[in-house]
């Protein structure tokens, strides 16, 4: 599997409303219009944003691997009055939305409601949500059968919401969201690999994230005149020093084609061996783990 991001697109789901003022330095400095991001590449920002995967596929897999359902690995919306300032709130909208993901793919539904309106509250706080169409997106997002559908609508919605955080000097907080969603994936996935003994699926899966782990490392390293972004920047350190570990070989295959909906689909046959030993794991693990309880406190 090459993605590991849920349904964080979700997250960029919901109605608007006005934004409230941040009372700390780190808020004040993520709102500000005159924040140093005059050396920020935006090209590269959306070069490198376009090479995240699919935020759908790692969902699918836990639930098909036979993994149960675990409320527990989910970020409660009771600590969402503990968000409070801009960079809190993007990191944990990228959370709710991974979170509201993982509801959706076992459907349950009730759980799913709670995180669309925490969700929502974040969304109209970072004065985003004029992008969205809530009716909409909510019943997508209660319908597992829409995912094709909820993947689509929330793709352009994230593209618009980058450039219009690109036009207003906050593109930050683009890479903010997938941080978030991404930590939030990785973490369930992780303990659930540790917890359930399920095969090397979950496992090569995890390795995998190695490729978008440097995408990641790459975006944070484009704000790296950022005091904002230099603490997170740190954190993920011990994180991307493991996955030096993890090995990763791509082998050529057989190029096939298929029509499919009357559309002719070519695959390249390419695959990619994921060589991970149970030790990085439980490094990776404990790493991810330390990252995703700090954003969420």
């Amino acid at each position: 599997m090459r993605a590991l991001l849920l349904v964080l697109s979700a997250a960029f789901l919901f109605a608007c409303g006005g934004q409230k003022a941040g009372g700390d330095e780190i808020s004040q400095a993520l709102d500000s219009a005159a924040m140093a991001e005059s050396s920020v590449d935006t090209e590269m920002i959306n070069a490198v944003l376009q090479q995240i995967p699919s935020p759908l596929e790692i969902s699918v897999m836990l639930r098909e691997s036979g993994t149960e359902y675990s409320e527990d690995l989910l970020n409660p919306t009771a600590n969402l009055s503990n968000y409070n300032t801009s960079f809190q709130k993007a990191v944990n909208l990228g959370i709710y939305g991974t979170d509201l993901g993982y509801t959706n793919i076992y459907g349950r539904n009730q759980d799913g409601i709670e995180y669309i309106s925490a969700i929502k509250s974040l969304a109209d706080d970072l004065s985003i949500g004029q992008f969205f169409d809530l009716v909409l997106i909510k019943d997508l997002a209660m319908n597992s059968q829409n995912l094709d559908s909820l993947l689509l609508i929330t793709t352009q919605n994230f593209n618009e919401i980058n450039s219009y955080l690109q036009s207003q000097n906050r593109s930050s907080l683009s890479t903010l969201f997938l941080l978030g969603g991404w930590v939030e994936a990785m973490n369930i996935t992780c303990q659930k690999a540790v917890q359930s003994n399920s095969g090397e699926e979950l496992k090569e899966a995890i390795g995998d994230q190695k490729t978008v782990a440097e995408l990641l490392k790459l975006l944070l390293d484009m704000f790296e005149e950022e005091s904002t972004m230099s603490e997170i920047r740190l954190s993920m350190d011990p994180l991307w020093a493991e996955f030096e570990n993890v090995s990763i070989t791509m082998t050529e295959g057989i190029q096939t084609s298929e029509i499919v909906d009357g559309v002719l689909v070519i695959k390249d046959g390419t695959e990619s061996v994921v060589e991970i030993s149970d030790e990085t794991l439980q490094n990776i693990t404990s790493i991810v783990g330390q990252i995703r309880n700090e954003l969420v406190k």
